[in-house]
């Protein structure tokens, strides 16, 4: 089938996380270094990744005290897990009103070191997307002008059409400050199978950006595709909206994110990011 709007996440959606993360991950480190001091932090670098690689759904991303993320979906959660644990143990940025800037910090800094790898077939993607005429928007946590800067290299046909909205803070659980029907009805939270924690579904700052687009292209949440790498963050709330949501799948994606993709009537998983064109009804 076709659909009005077209909405894509960006890093690990477009690009393979674990190939571009390299120079990022180094540098990342590098800094952390300089915060917490070198005495045993490698050691500790290495236990704490292990405990995330071992049960990335316990030990997932907290933000504003709510677990929103797996912690081994890639290697830029990976890193702020990784720290978050450093931190504690070391009684390091023991407030949430000192850490996240830090973490945030750490993150913006060292993004724009990681090497660009798209996934094979992402300009394909992309071109026929945009072909159609339908509009197609990235919206991405990160930066705006990252993820443009990037995207130049990919150099798609129609670059003028795709538009790139950074700094949606899927992240984020609060409220919506257009507090809409559509909003107000979402549950609190869902269950994933496999998963022991709940997931958190009201992300009110992304909620306000998709409502932003809904309104600007005159679409409505079932009427819009949208595709993601981590449901958690990308997928879990415009799924419950109604939207159609492709999970596209990482190297380390968890079987409890494929799970909930899969379960959903109007959901699906795939390795490849072509699925997209599957489900628009262009392949």
């Amino acid at each position: 089938m076709g659909f009005d709007l077209y909405i894509l996440d960006f890093d690990g959606t477009f690009t393979d996380v674990e190939k571009e993360a390299g120079p990022f991950f180094a540098s990342y480190k590098e800094a952390a270094v300089k915060l917490c001091g070198a005495t045993d932090f490698e050691a500790e670098w290495e236990r704490a990744l292990k405990t995330i690689r071992q049960d990335p759904g316990t030990y997932g991303w907290t933000y504003g005290g709510h677990v929103v993320a797996p912690g081994d979906a890639d290697p830029y959660l990976r890193a702020t897990v990784a720290m978050n644990m450093i931190f504690d143990s070391r009684g390091l940025y023991l407030e949430p009103s000192d850490r996240t800037p830090v973490l945030q910090q750490l993150y913006f800094d060292n993004y724009p070191k990681a090497d660009t790898v798209f996934r094979d077939n992402a300009r394909e993607v992309v071109d026929t997307l945009l072909a159609t005429g339908t509009p197609v928007f990235v919206v991405t946590n990160s930066a705006t002008h990252d993820v443009e800067r990037k995207l130049e290299t990919l150099a798609p046909k129609h670059r003028d059409k795709l538009v790139v909205r950074g700094d949606a803070k899927k992240y984020i659980v609060a409220g919506s400050a257009l507090g809409d029907d559509r909003f107000i009805q979402l549950p609190n939270e869902t269950r994933f199978p496999g998963l022991e924690r709940p997931v958190y579904l009201r992300r009110g700052h992304y909620y306000d950006l998709l409502a932003e687009l809904w309104t600007k292209t005159g679409t409505s949440p079932e009427q819009t595709l949208i595709s993601g790498d981590i449901y958690e963050l990308d997928l879990a709330m415009p799924e419950q909206l109604g939207v159609a949501v492709q999970l596209v799948e990482g190297e380390n994606t968890p079987p409890f994110e494929r799970a909930a993709a899969d379960a959903s009537p109007r959901g699906g998983s795939s390795r490849d990011l072509s699925a997209v064109l599957v489900r628009a009804g262009l392949a």
